[in-house]
């Protein structure tokens, strides 16, 4: 990998910078660059082709298993949410929600592939998550996100209605 810097090289924050550490991830060259793709962009996401081209035209040149392998890495620690793209049949990536939003569900837009967070979800809607939290629990598991997501169009891709 060259060792120019990317165009973007926003800080990261405290608690991805925790999640690494934790997880003993080294914020090497690649793991900054990879960081700063999401970072710039949180509710978007990308595919691995994506990303591999966008770090590739910042002068990066990074080998494409070892980008899915820091992709899969990024995701296993919680720092990035990995999901299907049913469309394309690959896998997206997206920043993960903090810690407060967990049970948080989410749109997705089928268009543009960002994520929106719906953070004003109902108390019901809240309960079902803490309740399959405690079920996690009590069979010995550890839940880290409830991962609903519902799929459409965000206002943004609305193609507008033609004047009458």
């Amino acid at each position: 990998m060259e060792n120019r810097p990317p165009k973007e090289n926003p800080a990261v924050p405290p608690e991805i910078q925790t999640r690494l550490e934790s997880a003993g991830l080294r914020r090497t060259l690649a793991t900054r660059a990879v960081l700063g793709l999401f970072l710039v962009n949180p509710q978007g996401t990308l595919s691995h082709a994506q990303a591999l081209a966008s770090l590739r035209s910042r002068g990066l040149d990074i080998n494409r298993v070892t980008l899915y392998r820091l992709l899969d890495r990024l995701a296993a620690c919680g720092v990035l949410q990995r999901h299907t793209d049913d469309d394309a049949r690959t896998w997206r990536y997206g920043l993960a929600s903090g810690d407060a939003d967990a049970a948080a569900p989410r749109f997705e837009c089928d268009a543009c592939h960002r994520q929106f967070r719906l953070t004003e979800a109902s108390e019901p809607t809240r309960a079902v998550a803490r309740d399959l939290f405690r079920t996690l629990a009590r069979l010995g598991h550890q839940g880290q996100r409830v991962d609903l997501s519902i799929h459409g169009t965000c206002a943004s891709c609305v193609p507008a209605e033609p004047a009458a």
